[in-house]
């Protein structure tokens, strides 16, 4: 059976255990994964193995972040800290420009937060921010992750569009800076514009993403709430700027490797909301340990089924699919800027990760980009924006907007796939516009 249509079942197949036959999504995962690596020719000893590497890739690298997320972000919300950053929002720019408020908001979140991190510090202040201004969960949730997703894709220091940069030779500053002229257009049309039509679409988060409303002097202050929430974002980008400051392999630059990771910045972020939001408002020590492991309830389900797609993503690849695919389409003779879009797109929709079809097309395409004739830093940008389009299933992000929304399967691909597409789409039409006139 042809690769293309094995995908094709398999993804058929897991929709309809998980709609119809309401399978767990994390068992739907692992089942579907290990028929469909046998279709695809896999060793049948190699399978089980292939499975639990994509499930220990996946927990590897989201575990920690998405559980020390959870506790902080549970601890904002409990300690009132969601809920003063919410009406901050609301008196600074109103209840009816809360789509563009939260717009700007995810963007300045998502320049240096990984994805995963962005997303669960960011909701429970979306969670708040709708409780505040009587707006539709998703009119306000869209235009914040929307923003999120075109940083991932399209901006360094972000780990797909850096490697880009490494692997093209191109100009990290002029890629960043024709990226941000894509961005503009590709947030405010996937977010706000876009975000208006999914009123009516019902969404009933997690409850612990939830507080009831507090009296305002209970609240914590502006400042320390702000600061708190958004500790991450600042570690990550003093980060990211002493990276380009510090002399190599020097000692500066290797504490600045550390602190620059992901999974210490989110323990250490943890450990001073715990003083700040915990132990400074006379809460004890326990308390916000008992709050910590109520957070660690709320996401389990959810980190089981981010991890069932690393399992079905890891079979596609060592198949050698995504190669497969960028092969056949590498011969149509079309613009290579399209072409880096069009191979990025297919091997994104077999294989689910925007990181993974990424990197695997810039092998692909790295020696037309070296014979000359194509901008390398466009390139970058087609093939981040071609890796963007048409989240679905095999996607973990997809999973991650699901679950903690908790939004039927029908309506995520209504919202959250519609709008990773938009993204794609108009960073396309930007990279081909500005071929054009530089």
């Amino acid at each position: 059976m042809p690769a293309l249509l094995v995908i094709a079942a398999a993804i058929a197949v897991l929709v309809a255990l998980v709609v119809w036959a309401k399978v767990h999504p994390f068992l739907a995962f692992v089942l579907v994964s290990a028929a469909a690596a046998v279709a695809l020719g896999m060793p049948a000893g190699d399978v089980a193995g292939a499975v639990r590497k994509g499930i220990g890739d996946i927990f590897g690298t989201l575990a920690i972040v998405i559980v020390t997320g959870a506790m902080l972000g549970k601890l904002v919300v409990e300690s009132g800290a969601a809920q003063r950053i919410a009406d901050t929002l609301v008196k600074a720019f109103g209840e009816k420009h809360m789509a563009w408020a939260m717009a700007l908001t995810g963007f300045i979140v998502g320049i240096p937060l990984f994805y995963g991190v962005g997303f669960v510090l960011l909701v429970p202040i979306i969670i708040a921010v709708v409780s505040r201004s009587r707006q539709p969960l998703l009119v306000v949730a869209l235009p914040a992750l929307a923003s999120m997703s075109v940083a991932h894709g399209l901006l360094p220091p972000h780990p797909a569009p850096t490697a880009l940069v490494a692997t093209f030779n191109a100009s990290l500053g002029l890629t960043l800076l024709y990226g941000c002229a894509i961005a503009v257009p590709a947030l405010i049309l996937a977010g706000p514009v876009f975000g208006r039509t999914l009123g009516r679409i019902v969404a009933n988060p997690l409850p612990g993403l939830a507080a009831a409303p507090r009296p305002e002097a209970e609240l914590p202050g502006t400042f320390v709430s702000v600061a708190t929430a958004l500790l991450p974002a600042v570690l990550l980008a003093a980060s990211a700027v002493a990276d380009g400051v510090v002399a190599k392999g020097s000692p500066a630059a290797a504490v600045v490797k550390v602190v620059s990771d992901p999974d210490v910045v989110m323990v250490a972020s943890l450990l001073v909301a715990t003083v700040t939001l915990g132990l400074a408002r006379g809460r004890s020590l326990p308390a916000v340990m008992h709050t910590f492991s109520g957070a660690i309830g709320d996401v389990g389900s959810i980190l089981l089924v981010i991890a069932g797609s690393g399992a079905f993503k890891e079979v596609l690849v060592k198949s050698g699919v995504s190669a497969q695919i960028g092969q056949m389409l590498q011969g149509l003779p079309v613009d290579p800027l399209l072409l880096a879009w069009l191979v990025t797109a297919a091997i994104r929709v077999c294989v689910g990760s925007a990181t993974v079809a990424g990197l695997t097309a810039a092998g692909i395409l790295a020696p037309a980009v070296a014979a000359g004739g194509v901008d390398p830093n466009l390139m970058v940008l087609a093939i981040g924006a071609g890796s963007l389009v048409c989240s679905h299933v095999n996607d973990s992000a997809f999973w991650m907007f699901k679950e903690y929304f908790n939004v039927s399967l029908g309506d995520t691909l209504r919202s959250w796939t519609v709008m990773e597409t938009i993204v794609s789409l108009v960073g396309l039409a930007g990279v081909l516009v500005l071929a054009r006139l530089v």
